[in-house]
């Protein structure tokens, strides 16, 4: 009996077939390669670009660079943390959909389910070499590896980066916890272990990161094999520790060296898709899987929103995004429109010619047209922003209504929390952009349409009833009448 990922990767290739015609008959179009770097835990404010760089004393001249070579967005939503918007950013869906809700400790049930389709399978489908090299976070057993969800090797950590702590930590048992290790595998193989995850391969990380992405660019560029490279880099998430090569670089501690070496990261990956001769038709995208970290030392910056990760304020969920495709999307542009992690996937696919699942519901919107420069407004007004899979706010246009209002850490402390509002709390994100002064009761008539999002995604959710966190495999979506 064929699985639903077997169907849906069949059906692609009918439709390949039908629309380009037999292999050998007819020519494809040149599929623009993709090259789509994700930065963790890096917060809008830090890049110059954004503000931040010399301003910071880290400065980040590939980044700036890309930014003027490309499109800058000022208004690019992801989830609170980075398993969501991991989960959001390969498969077009809202994490509340597939049961990526949050971070859980290595051992427990975690990750996307097989049924679900990643932007690598969809690509794979259309002819493209597929390669994660970083930070997974969505499964850490056999079947829930990167090479499980379409990709054709992948090299990193499965879980999170703070685990590198652990071999040095105070009492840690080997045999209570499992010692973290940076794994690589192929498809079709069983992932295998590589070295053990501490502080001292943690900082080395980024660079083994970089050296296989530009290793898996020049093969497919040499082959003139379309390719799509995952790139999720590990810094600067906690423990902040950079490379030997860029520590001291700064003079400003580990976190501000770390940032020159994820800019310096950037500019070789650039250059290695120059050396290669395929920038003109390679899509690079360069983004954050959420806000800033709040503990100290790791301390980041969100500009001029308010707090960090694990947060509705918009310093959680606003980070970086610039998208640079030479010839296509306009140089220098900068825009304050919406966009959505999620879109991604739906866009990706559009340009690629990918057909996207139509058995379930896809929530990334298709912003071909807004990327282009072939219209000024993007295809999606709002997002709904859930924390742990409560909904704790909504952004309209200009306006974020919270239901859910965030506790602020006690001097000298870095903890958080939130609690429910009995009336909820309503921003003007452009003359309010830290979220002080309710404006609710002048302005009750944005509740309108906040209302009519929420309800109709309510109503999708009982369509397609959403997968449990901690699901098993292999899972089977109920048929939707």
């Amino acid at each position: 009996m064929l699985t639903a990922r077997a169907v849906f990767a069949h059906a692609i290739l009918i439709a390949t077939t039908l629309f380009f015609g037999p292999v050998g008959l007819a020519a494809e179009p040149e599929k623009p390669n993709i090259v789509l770097v994700l930065a963790d835990n890096l917060g809008w404010g830090e890049l110059g670009t954004y503000g931040g760089g010399v301003l910071r004393g880290t400065p980040t001249p590939r980044l700036d660079e890309l930014a003027a070579e490309g499109f800058r967005l000022t208004n690019f939503n992801v989830e609170s943390e980075c398993v969501p918007t991991r989960a959001a950013l390969l498969t077009g869906r809202h994490p509340l959909r597939s049961g990526t809700l949050r971070s859980v400790p290595p051992g427990q049930p975690q990750g996307l389910v097989g049924w679900e389709v990643t932007l690598a399978e969809v690509l794979a489908a259309q002819g493209y070499a597929t390669a994660h090299y970083g930070k997974w976070h969505l499964g850490d057993v056999d079947g829930r590896f990167p090479t499980d969800q379409g990709f054709d090797e992948w090299y990193g950590i499965p879980r999170t980066d703070n685990e590198a702590l652990y071999t040095t930590a105070i009492g840690f048992d080997s045999k209570a916890a499992p010692i973290p290790h940076i794994l690589e595998g192929r498809k079709g193989e069983k992932t295998r272990d590589v070295e053990v995850f501490d502080i001292n391969s943690r900082a080395r990380l980024d660079s083994e990161i970089t050296k296989r992405t530009l290793a898996f660019i020049e093969k497919n560029a040499r082959e003139h094999k379309p390719f799509f490279a995952y790139v999720p880099l590990t810094q600067v998430h906690y423990p902040t520790l950079p490379h030997p090569d860029f520590k001291g670089r700064t003079g400003l501690g580990d976190f501000s060296d770390a940032v020159v070496e994820m800019d310096f990261r950037v500019g070789e990956l650039l250059d290695g898709i120059k050396k290669n001769g395929i920038a003109d038709n390679t899509i690079f995208i360069f983004a954050s899987d959420n806000g800033p970290e709040l503990r100290r030392p790791w301390r980041g910056f969100a500009g001029p929103w308010r707090s960090h990760y694990h947060t509705a304020l918009e310093g959680g969920i606003r980070t970086p995004f610039i998208i640079r495709w030479p010839g296509k999307i306009p140089a220098g542009r900068v825009s304050n429109e919406i966009v959505h992690v999620m879109d991604i996937f739906t866009t990706v696919a559009n340009i690629t010619g990918a057909p996207v699942p139509t058995d379930r519901a896809i929530d990334g919107v298709d912003q071909t047209e807004f990327l282009l420069g072939r219209q000024g407004k993007s295809n999606r007004e709002g997002v709904l922003v859930y924390v742990n899979g409560d909904l704790h706010a909504v952004k309209w246009r200009d306006w974020k209504l919270h239901y859910w209002w965030q506790v602020e850490p006690q001097s000298g402390k870095d903890v958080w929390g939130a609690v429910k509002l009995e009336v909820p709390y309503l921003f003007n994100l452009l003359t309010d952009p830290q979220e002080e002064t309710d404006v609710r009761t002048a302005n009750s008539w944005v509740v309108v349409p906040v209302s009519r999002m929420i309800s109709e995604f309510q109503a999708s959710l009982k369509k397609y009833p959403p997968i449990a966190p901690g699901t098993p495999d292999p899972y089977q979506a109920p048929r939707v009448n």
